[in-house]
C-alpha cells in the first residue's frame, strides 16, 4: 500500500500488549498508518515490523509511560499538532481486581492515572485538531465492569463508568462536527491485564473469555455501524438500548425541586 493511498494516522496507546496488537493489525488493514505508543520497546519494534510487512502501512514507534507526567506531555503535545490523525485509541490501561481493603492504594492511584487521567487528557488533545478537520474518531475501550459490579473491583469499576460516561456526553459535545466517538465494553478478554488479579482469568468459565482479536473486529463492526457504545458480546443490542432508556426516564426524576414523598420530608414555607 502506497503512502498516497493510506487513510490517516492511527494512534494507538498501550500497543505493546493487551488489544492494542489486534487494533494496529486491523487499523492497518483499514489503510491507517500507525503511531504505536507502549512502554515496551522491543515489543513495539517487532510489532511495527510485521504490521508494516503485512499491509504496506508506515508504522512509527514512541516509547512512553502515560502515568509519567513528562512522556504524557510529549504525547499530548504530538496529539495537538500533527495533522494526519484521524483516529486514537486509548487503549493503555491496567487491571485491578482486588478489594480496596487489601490494595496497594499507590497502585490503585496509578491504575487511575492511566485509565481515567491520561486516557481524558489524550483525548482532550487530540480532540481540536478533529473538530477542526472535521472528521476523526477516539475509541475508548471501557468494560462491561462499569455496569456489572464485582465486590473486588470498586476503583476499577469506578474508572471504566468513567470511561464510558465520558464517552457518551462526548458524543452529545461532538454532534455535528464530523467526529466519531466510541465507547467499547469488552467482557473478559484473554490478555495479560488479568495477571495478579484478585480474581484469576482461569476462574471464569470458558464461555465467558473472548480472544482479543475477535473482541476487536467486533468492536470496530459496532464503529462501522454508528454505535456509540459496543458490547462485543451482547447478542441483542435491544438489552443496551432498553438500559439506556431506562437511565434516561431515571434522569427525569434526579433533580426537582422537593424531596420525594417517600421520605416524608417535612416541606417548609
Amino acid at each position: 500500500m502506497s503512502e498516497a493511498t493510506t487513510t490517516g494516522l492511527a494512534v494507538i496507546t498501550g500497543a505493546s500488549g493487551g488489544l492494542g496488537e489486534p487494533y494496529a493489525d486491523q487499523l492497518a488493514r483499514r489503510g491507517h498508518d500507525l503511531l504505536l505508543v507502549g512502554r515496551r520497546q522491543d515489543r513495539l519494534d517487532a510489532l511495527a515490523a510485521r504490521v508494516a510487512k503485512e499491509t504496506g502501512v508506515n508504522a512509527e514507534v514512541l516509547v512512553a509511560d502515560l502515568t509519567v507526567e513528562s512522556d504524557l506531555r510529549a504525547l499530548e503535545e504530538r496529539l495537538r499538532t500533527d495533522r494526519r490523525i484521524e483516529v486514537l485509541v486509548n487503549n493503555a490501561g491496567v487491571g485491578g481486581l482486588t478489594p480496596l481493603v487489601k490494595a496497594d492504594l499507590a497502585q490503585v492511584t496509578t491504575m487511575l492515572q492511566l485509565n481515567v487521567t491520561a486516557l481524558t487528557r489524550l483525548t482532550g488533545a487530540v480532540l481540536g485538531g478533529l473538530v477542526e478537520r472535521g472528521s476523526g474518531t477516539i475509541i475508548n475501550p471501557s468494560s462491561a465492569l462499569a455496569v456489572t459490579l464485582l465486590p473486588s473491583g470498586s476503583a476499577y469499576s469506578g474508572g471504566k463508568s468513567y470511561v464510558l460516561t465520558f464517552t457518551q456526553g462526548l458524543h452529545q459535545e461532538v454532534a455535528g462536527t464530523g467526529v466519531r466517538v466510541q465507547a467499547v465494553m469488552f467482557g473478559a478478554v484473554r490478555t495479560a491485564i488479568w495477571d495478579g488479579s484478585w480474581v484469576p482469568l482461569s476462574s471464569l468459565p470458558e464461555e465467558m473469555v473472548m480472544e482479543p482479536v475477535e473482541a476487536v473486529q467486533a468492536a470496530l463492526a459496532g464503529l462501522d455501524a454508528g454505535e456509540v457504545v459496543t458490547i462485543p458480546s451482547l447478542p441483542d443490542v435491544a438489552d443496551w438500548d432498553a438500559f439506556d432508556a431506562a437511565r434516561l426516564k431515571l434522569a427525569e426524576n434526579v433533580s426537582r425541586r422537593h424531596a420525594a414523598e417517600r421520605f416524608a420530608v417535612a416541606r417548609r414555607g
